[in-house]
């Protein structure tokens, strides 16, 4: 397995910290609004990432955070009424369904900045402890840069001057401008603050994920995990400021190796709330089928940055169409191995970080040439079976292909018109079954005329739309 380390900025032979397993924490969303096609990348490029070190054989431990203790957060407890429990409780939830909907897995580990608190300030208390924080008359803490000589190596940005640096307004008592909060005091009596030995508050943004590592993982004297990733945009200053409190913490380095998936556009743009233009994963949803979604929104690769666009989806659906109407060729009947050429191809090509084009490409001509061969031989069961099997391993590295393809190709229509055809299919069964086959020629041809095509099978009459 090779994989991009967006550190050294090259590709690496993946090599964990464990034989034979692998440690990987993803950064996951702030749960104070729905989740954006932005969220729905990052999660695919990482479950794309943990299906393939699985089907190689590594026992893959998955750790996905929700951030729930957040100024954006606390900002929507003040104009709602809601309480934050209420608030976050809903989002993450709804964000769980979404990704269940895209055939996203579950992470092993979802830790919350509100159940982190005694691990979040014990880090922060070493890092005072040994002096590379410091306490500031209203209670904050900060972390002090200028004491990590390795400070700016994961992300290069460290001379650039970045106003997001801290999610904290500027004071004086900053010794350093890239110093950042790791805990910000309260400042009423009406902020959502927490008690600890060095004022009451709550953390800020990025000690979370370090000290949610620590607690988590085992790592080695070298590494807390395997692999840590995100969005690009993480890189600088999130990612930078976890390695650094992390390494000065620890004595050991955060991750050894850094992956990051590249940005989501639409139509040509930046997606951006400030744009107007976050396009918010439920509405792609109510629009299209989540396996849909996910074939498209993966057929990128992950570093690129991803232009979304419905002309494309709608090519991206018929391509995979075309695997589904094999499905349907060579159903039902029962797997027996994957061709082991075509098996080698895949991995070769998701072992090659996460290459989708060549894997998508090698399942297009997998798809032909099974289609030529049952043209030649329309009998042959071997083949039939082998192709299932070969749409079975697909689903398991890739995630697409294991819906029942009659079910796939209902994707559209909705509950009305199901109702109406599923009456049409009765009124048939009974009109062949009272031998008036005039009666039953005239429904199929309305269903036909409503765009319906329908096969009489050992199990009862199955439809799709056409």
């Amino acid at each position: 397995m090779q994989i991009y380390d967006s550190v050294q900025k090259t590709k690496l032979p993946f090599e964990p910290i464990h034989k034979g397993k692998a440690s990987i924490y993803v950064c996951g969303p702030t749960v104070y609004d729905d989740a954006h096609l932005g969220h729905a990348r990052s999660a695919l490029a990482f479950d794309l990432l943990t299906r393939t070190l699985k089907v190689l054989g590594y026992t893959v431990t998955l750790a996905k955070n929700f951030t729930d203790i957040d100024d954006k957060i606390i900002k929507k407890v003040q104009q709602s009424g809601k309480s934050m429990e209420e608030i976050t409780s809903f989002y993450i939830a709804r964000y769980l369904e979404e990704m269940d909907a895209l055939g996203v897995q579950r992470a092993d580990i979802e830790p919350k900045a509100t159940e982190s608190l005694h691990a979040i300030e014990a880090m922060i208390q070493t890092l005072l402890d040994k002096d590379f924080a410091y306490r500031i008359s209203n209670g904050d803490v900060y972390f002090d840069t200028s004491k990590d000589s390795a400070y700016g190596t994961i992300s290069h940005q460290v001379g650039q001057d970045d106003e997001n640096q801290s999610r904290v307004a500027h004071t004086e008592e900053k010794r350093n401008p890239k110093d950042f909060a790791l805990w910000k005091a309260c400042k009423n009596e009406e902020e959502i603050c927490f008690e600890t030995a060095f004022s009451a508050g709550r953390p800020g943004w990025h000690i979370e994920c370090s000290a949610m590592i620590e607690k988590h993982f085992s790592g080695t004297e070298n590494y807390s995990i395997d692999i840590h990733g995100g969005g690009a945009d993480l890189l600088f200053p999130h990612h930078e400021n976890e390695a650094a409190q992390s390494r000065c913490a620890t004595g050991h380095e955060l991750a050894k190796y850094w992956m990051h998936n590249g940005f989501v556009q639409i139509d040509g743009e930046k997606m951006s709330k400030s744009l107007g233009n976050s396009f918010f994963l439920k509405d792609a949803l109510a629009l299209y089928d989540g396996e849909v979604l996910r074939y498209y929104l993966n057929s990128v690769h992950y570093r690129n940055d991803f232009n979304f666009s419905e002309q494309e989806l709608q090519v991206a659906k018929k391509r995979l169409d075309k695997l589904y109407r094999l499905k349907k060729r060579v159903s039902p009947g029962t797997p027996s191995q994957v061709n082991s050429v075509f098996k080698k191809a895949l991995l070769d090509a998701m072992g090659d970080d996460l290459n989708i084009s060549i894997a998508l490409a090698t399942i297009d001509e997998m798809v032909a040439a099974t289609n030529e061969a049952l043209d030649s031989s329309p009998q042959n069961k071997a083949l039939k079976k082998e192709a299932l099997a070969n749409i079975a391993f697909i689903d398991a590295l890739l995630g697409f292909g294991g819906k029942e393809p009659f079910s796939y190709f209902q994707i559209g229509v909705d509950e009305a018109l199901k109702m109406k055809i599923q009456t049409m299919l009765n009124e048939r069964s009974e009109a062949k079954k009272a031998k008036d086959f005039a009666r039953s020629d005239a429904i199929r041809d309305e269903l036909t005329h409503l765009g319906i095509s329908i096969m009489d099978t050992a199990e009862g009459t199955l439809w799709e739309k056409v």
